[in-house]
């Protein structure tokens, strides 16, 4: 039975989460940089996590890396980048992308107060052409090194305190963002994961 406390911090972090901002991860392949990423959703108030993966296999979470924070993160599978980007545009949100292409935005430049999932691609090829085929941004992070390149990791954590400023500047953590039913759906689950180790 989860004790007071638990079910004060549960209700308080949940209260925060965005179920309009979203990572979508398209073929990662490294347990690690996918931990740490799971580990920064949850930092961020991130409630939905989109997993494209043509294997169709469950992604693997290093515990000592995420801290266990994937009991917290709710994960979408999709077997196609134009499956995953398709319906979370019927669903209201716009895509972004993450490349390093010359007509690309700064990624301080662009809204992420509006419903919004931000694409990052696999560690070697980065995204697809698929995905910047639907994205309506493309954005990128200034780099001044010889190595243009940054651990997914650090890039999606990068991007995603940019949301954070954003949100919590326009009042969006303040609020709750879920609806009663999602709220107290996701409450009961929440709680019941509370003592799993």
């Amino acid at each position: 039975m989860p004790t007071k406390e638990r079910i004060e911090k549960a209700t308080k972090v949940l209260s925060c989460r965005q179920s309009d901002l979203r990572i979508v991860l398209e073929d990662i392949t490294n347990t690690h940089n996918a931990s740490a990423v799971i580990r920064t959703c949850d930092a961020a108030g991130v409630l939905n996590l989109d997993i494209i993966s043509s294997s169709q296999e469950p992604l693997l979470v290093n515990k000592a890396i995420s801290t266990r924070a994937e009991k917290w993160i709710q994960f979408h599978y999709y077997s196609s980048t134009s499956d995953c980007l398709r319906q979370l545009k019927e669903k209201g949100f716009k895509i972004a992308v993450t490349c390093l292409r010359g007509e690309s935005l700064l990624y301080t430049a662009l809204d992420y107060t509006q419903p919004i999932a931000i694409v990052f691609g696999n560690e070697s090829e980065g995204i697809s052409k698929e995905a910047l085929e639907l994205a309506d941004y493309k954005i990128s992070i200034p780099m001044i090194g010889m190595v243009h390149s940054l651990n997914l990791s650090v890039s999606v954590g990068i991007i995603l305190y940019e949301a954070l400023k954003q949100r919590w500047a326009k009042g969006l953590y303040k609020k709750r963002r879920l609806s009663p039913e999602e709220f107290d759906a996701l409450l009961k689950k929440w709680l019941a994961k509370s003592n799993e180790k």
